[in-house]
């Protein structure tokens, strides 16, 4: 066991009410985030500074208004995503393939933006339509890209589960494999740009996928998230051992966001996989909710029991006078197929990891950031139940990975997670 953050963090930073994303273009902290979020993109040409900027503006003219704001977050990156990818179709026609391949992305990129805040009416035909133009841009993109990286299908209980498959840049006929997947509500249109180029770089294959309640899953299949994630992951394996360039000894499986509960759920009953990754770290996905209430966890399930409509009236309220608990109600009770606020806490309190934490046995880093957002003391937590070989990394304020899932530091985040998982395949090797 060792602590990783007090030999690679550096040093504490400001107060974290003085970051340097505090109050950046936006008041309201979801809109900051979800624009660093684009902006990060830019890093693998996913999507441009100016650009995005430049809609930021836009939007910013209808703050004071929280509707006006949401619709103008549809409406102005949607419409960006619409001009980059003409560009795109233009330069395509005139033979240009690098500039189409990468202002397809960019598109694509833009358009999963203007999805975001969409989901509080799941028959929202503009949900499917985003969804449509954001993956036809990204095939387009994927189709010109060299590397070379492959749509897959995976098999799972009677339908498939979309992925791509990015082969080592080493050639080596079986390279080490991480298996990626998001959380809440990421894309692996994003995992590309944000993990798989960066692992083809190390010689390592990347497969990307999507489970229940994620992407063209939860919008093409409609099943929605569920708790017991081995049962998506276990497939997953099955499908990356019986490749010929795979190497099944050394298979890591990463979580980002909410993935930060489901891969370690997943690792503590699938003990194929040689190493995990959870990033944000999460014991129990329930906490951000009785936390936020002051409650404890036993006192809002007993409330939400007892009382399913003052629940319901309390969170209806908070999402008309908050974009975060907006979003993150309306994206819940979509993804996990809610009918009610009460509903959606009883399914998301399934997802705890207290009872089955020591069931992992794979080495396992959990990452924790400064300024979380959304699971602040969950990592740690996670961290002291594990009883594997287990290390602790900590993005500190003043870095510029110090927000969730280290959304803006990229590069640092990748150097040091590539880092820790070079060194612990090598132990497997020696």
């Amino acid at each position: 066991m060792n602590d990783f953050s007090k030999n690679n963090a550096g040093t504490s930073g400001p107060d974290r009410r003085a970051n340097w994303h505090d109050g950046f273009i936006f008041e309201d902290e979801s809109l900051i985030f979800e624009l660093i979020r684009v902006l990060s993109k830019a890093t693998e040409h996913g999507s441009d500074i100016g650009e995005s900027l430049a809609a930021a503006f836009l939007i910013k003219q209808k703050e004071g208004d929280q509707q006006a704001l949401l619709n103008a977050w549809y409406e102005v990156w949607r419409k960006q995503g619409e001009r980059i990818e003409k560009i795109a179709d233009e330069c395509m026609a005139n033979g240009h393939t690098i500039s189409a391949r990468d202002a397809y992305f960019r598109a694509s990129e833009y358009y999963r933006s203007a999805d975001f805040y969409l989901h509080d009416n799941p028959a929202n035909p503009a949900i499917l339509q985003l969804w449509d133009k954001m993956f036809f841009c990204f095939e387009k993109a994927r189709k010109l890209s060299i590397p070379s990286f492959e749509l897959i299908q995976i098999p799972y209980e009677g339908t498939m589960l979309p992925g791509y498959f990015c082969p080592a840049a080493s050639g080596s006929k079986r390279a080490p494999t991480i298996l990626i997947h998001q959380g809440f509500d990421g894309t692996i249109q994003e995992l590309y740009l944000g993990y798989g180029k960066d692992a083809v770089r190390r010689g390592y294959n990347c497969l990307l996928f999507e489970g229940p309640g994620q992407g063209s899953v939860i919008r093409k299949q409609g099943l929605p998230f569920r708790y017991d994630w081995e049962k998506v992951v276990t497939p997953v394996v099955d499908y990356a051992i019986n490749r010929s360039d795979v190497d099944a000894k050394r298979i890591a499986l990463i979580g980002l966001s909410m993935g930060g509960y489901l891969a370690p759920r997943a690792a503590a009953y699938e003990h194929r996989l040689a190493a995990l990754i959870a990033n944000e770290g999460i014991l129990d996905n329930y906490a951000t909710t009785y936390q936020r209430l002051g409650m404890k966890r036993e006192e809002l399930m007993k409330l939400v029991q007892e009382k399913p409509e003052e629940i319901n009236a309390v969170s209806y309220k908070a999402a008309k006078d908050n974009i975060t608990s907006f979003w993150g109600l309306t994206n819940g009770m979509w993804t996990f197929a809610a009918k009610s606020p009460a509903e959606f806490s009883l399914k998301q309190s399934k997802m705890t990891l207290v009872d089955c934490a020591h069931l992992i046995s794979c080495p396992t880093l959990v990452i924790d950031s400064d300024a979380e957002q959304f699971f602040n003391g969950q990592p740690k937590k996670l961290y002291e139940a594990l009883q594997c070989p287990k290390t602790y990394l900590v993005f500190k304020t003043g870095e510029g990975g110090e927000l969730h899932c280290q959304a803006g530091g990229q590069l640092l985040a990748n150097q040091r997670i590539f880092d820790w998982l070079d060194k612990t395949f090598a132990a497997i090797l020696s």
